[in-house]
Formats: structure tokens, C-alpha cells, sequence
């Protein structure tokens, strides 16, 4: 995770979220290293980012996922599924430096709130519930190059 001397911003949290979620909930950290709070515009590519979740595998049924922003920048989760023989990082940013989430399934891109927004915030937390199948699913921030720079994990419902 991100200990002392990993590099990775521990921003204050200003914004916990609920206490209760329904299903199973996996919380999802979301950070940045090398940066701080001046810093603004876009994501350079070669940055380092990440997204950890708590649970890497979960029972189907409704899962809750409870995205909580470390980091300075403004980041987002959004679930995509995952083809049968694709592995995570496989997709490719377009021009825009962001994946087609046309097939999203849901996302927590709201600070302080739940579902789609303008993004999280720095300490902010957001929140979603959806029902998910068993199967592999992609969780990605899929703002402007951070992608591409390592915000990105699997889970796996069972």
C-alpha cells in the first residue's frame, strides 16, 4: 500500500462516506506519486498512479465500491467487464488519453457522492452499488492519461 516512503500522496480525507453500504463492499484507493496539490491540468504521461482495491475477488450479487482519493489530482472508477482471455491493462487509450468505457457498467466519479459526477476529488470519497454477475471485471480511472499510467485493477465476482 502506500507506507511511508513509497512516494504516494496521503491527502487528508475530508469526505468519508457511508458507514453502510449494501452487498459486498471493496474499497478502492485511488493516488498519486510525485505530485501535490499545485499542481493542475492534465496527467503527464510516464506519471505514476494507481488504484488498489480491498477485495480482489467478491460473491455476485450487489458490491459495493467505495472509492477513496489519496492522491492531489482528481480521479474516478468506472467498471468495465472483462472479455474472456483479456488481461487488465490491455486496453488502449484513444487521442483523448482515455479507454472506450461504452460498455461501463457503472461509475463513482462524485466526491462526497454517490455514482457518475465531474470526478473525486482530492480526500474525497465516492461511493456506487451495482449488481454484478459472476465474471472478471476491469476498474479503471479513465481520466486524460491515468490509464495509461497504472490506475487500473481486476476484480474478479464469483
Amino acid at each position: 500500500m502506500m507506507g511511508s516512503g513509497s512516494g504516494y500522496t496521503r491527502s487528508r480525507i475530508t469526505c468519508s462516506g457511508p458507514t453502510s453500504l449494501p452487498g459486498t463492499t471493496v474499497r478502492v484507493t485511488l493516488a498519486d506519486r510525485g505530485m501535490n496539490q499545485m499542481m493542475t491540468g492534465t496527467a503527464p504521461m510516464g506519471g505514476h498512479m494507481r488504484l488498489r482495491t480491498s477485495e480482489r475477488s467478491v460473491p455476485a450479487g450487489q458490491v459495493s465500491l467505495l472509492a477513496v482519493n489519496r492522491g492531489w489530482r482528481t480521479h474516478e472508477l468506472v467498471v468495465l467487464p472483462l472479455d474472456t482471455g483479456s488481461t487488465v491493462g490491455q486496453l488502449v487509450p484513444g487521442a483523448d488519453g482515455r479507454v472506450n468505457e461504452a460498455d461501463a457498467l457503472g461509475e463513482s466519479s462524485r466526491s462526497c457522492g454517490s455514482d457518475g459526477g465531474e470526478g473525486i476529488t482530492s480526500g474525497a470519497t465516492g461511493w456506487t452499488t451495482l449488481t454484478l454477475s459472476p465474471g472478471r471485471y476491469e476498474l479503471v480511472c479513465n481520466l486524460k492519461n491515468h490509464y495509461a499510467t497504472g490506475m487500473r485493477a481486476l476484480l474478479v465476482v464469483t
